[in-house]
């Protein structure tokens, strides 16, 4: 059990404890004080004197059971799985009806990735127990583990029907429902949990969630609406009631929800962020702009900020100014593809055609493997006249996107160009037979090329 204020004689207790070890005076504990002491400690993260306080309880009390589970549970922590089982073993052969033993047990399974095994130990304990709800959340994220999620749905359902306040098996429970697309599933068992508890703010916010996600919206603004009257000070409602609003095209109203928010905590960047494009739809730039440098300078690493004002300035033809902040945010965070990918898109609008090239084939060296990407990267290397390099990009773009017909047309244009006429006609037969609708991709970055007499005829016959 846990300490508190409240609590004298196990706060007493721990005094005692302390003082002890400061002055290496030996004092005598009961069993149960020792327990309260290592619970405390284990729950606080102070594993170290856990460990000293077991140690001194079992030289005081050697026979206690539960002295020598914490003893287990200490073993599983550090991973010394093997003497934590041995251990078990014979206290199972001490007290083979002591649920907590096949607790521990299934803990050390679960280490071991064996939760099946771990399932079944734990469905034993049930029938030992009065008390089911621990181990029903045990069971529950065990068959997460295992990726069965109809079966930890029912035991973190069984949770909550045991105890209404315990939020963290509905949290997981709605998880489950989510995973399974059974948006409709959940929403029946929340509105049949807010009949029997109406001011559970928790439920009603998922109810609000859920709502939102099969696009009920106004069924999703009456469940927020319901989550802040039963706690206004509730700044999940707020914000999901706010996301609800921009859908409605209630700007406005978005805006006054997402500024309660400011008032009752520190800013967030996602409420910041949601305000400026609410403004920005209202038509109101000066605020909208005002809002995302507000939101980059809240978090800089979030890249839907620096993006937003990147795209803002990209609305208003401003390429300058939208390079400025792709800029800005690349020396922030020179890993982020997206940021790469607007790089590139806003260099070339401004026809810095290098500079371009060089953000595409960032782009792909981070792993964006987007057709786009390729096709994108190609066409400017065509332009700059590095055939070679274009061809090299083409044929990596291939191996994700085989007989591609964007990919083959400009495969044989730039064979042709260099004179290969035997490649060049394999690329353009294999286009025409993909697509024979694409022939303008030769005309536009080819057009010498497409006029020749040869090519024209090639793909009058092909076609």
């Amino acid at each position: 059990m846990e300490f508190s204020p409240d609590d004298n004689n196990n706060n007493l207790s721990l005094t005692k404890f302390e003082s002890m070890l400061k002055t290496n005076h030996v004092l005598f504990f009961d069993s149960e004080e020792f327990e309260n002491i290592i619970h405390h400690y284990l729950n606080q993260g102070k594993v170290a004197l856990a460990k000293k306080a077991i140690k001194l309880g079992l030289d005081q009390h050697p026979t206690s059971i539960n002295l020598k589970l914490f003893k287990v549970e200490v073993y599983v922590f550090e991973n010394k799985l093997d003497i934590a089982d041995s251990l078990l073993n014979e206290l199972y052969n001490l007290e083979p009806l002591n649920e907590e033993i096949y607790i521990q047990k299934a803990n050390i399974l679960s280490k071991k990735d064996l939760h099946q095994e771990a399932v079944d130990v734990l469905k034993n304990a049930l029938k030992l127990t009065d008390d089911p709800i621990d181990i029903y959340s045990l069971i529950g994220m065990e068959y997460l583990f295992l990726d069965k999620f109809e079966e930890a749905k029912i035991y973190f359902m069984k949770c909550v029907e045991e105890d209404q306040f315990d939020y963290s098996a509905l949290y997981n429970m709605i998880y489950c429902f989510d995973f399974l697309d059974q948006n409709l599933e959940a929403i029946e068992f929340l509105n049949v949990f807010l009949d029997k508890n109406p001011y559970s703010e928790v439920a009603w916010h998922q109810l609000g969630k859920q709502y939102f996600t099969i696009k009920d919206y106004k069924k999703a603004l009456a469940a927020f609406d319901f989550a802040i009257i039963s706690d206004d000070a509730f700044i999940g409602a707020y914000l999901e009631k706010g996301k609800v609003l921009e859908k409605l095209k209630c700007y406005n109203e978005a805006i006054e929800s997402y500024n309660t928010t400011l008032k009752l905590d520190d800013p967030t960047s996602f409420a910041l962020l949601r305000i400026g494009n609410c403004y920005e739809k209202l038509g109101q730039d000066d605020l909208a702009v005002q809002y995302y440098y507000k939101t980059v300078h809240e978090d800089p690493l979030l890249d839907k900020g620096w993006i937003s004002i990147t795209k803002f300035y990209r609305k208003k033809h401003n390429f300058q100014k939208a390079l400025y902040y792709i800029n800005k945010a690349i020396n922030i965070d020179s890993e982020n593809v997206v940021y790469w990918k607007y790089y590139a898109q806003i260099n070339l609008q401004l026809n810095f055609l290098e500079e371009a090239e060089n953000g595409f084939k960032k782009a792909l060296d981070l792993g964006n493997y987007e057709l786009n990407t390729w096709i994108s990267r190609s066409d400017i290397l065509i332009k700059l006249g590095e055939i070679d390099s274009a061809i090299i990009n083409l044929i990596e773009a291939s191996e994700f996107y085989p007989n591609n017909a964007e990919i083959e047309y400009r495969l044989a244009g730039c064979y042709f160009f260099l004179g290969e006429n035997d490649k060049g006609e394999y690329h353009l037969k294999n286009a025409l037979q993909n697509n024979k609708e694409y022939t303008f991709i030769i005309e536009e970055l080819f057009p010498k090329i497409y006029k020749k007499v040869k090519i024209k005829n090639l793909i009058k016959t092909n076609q």
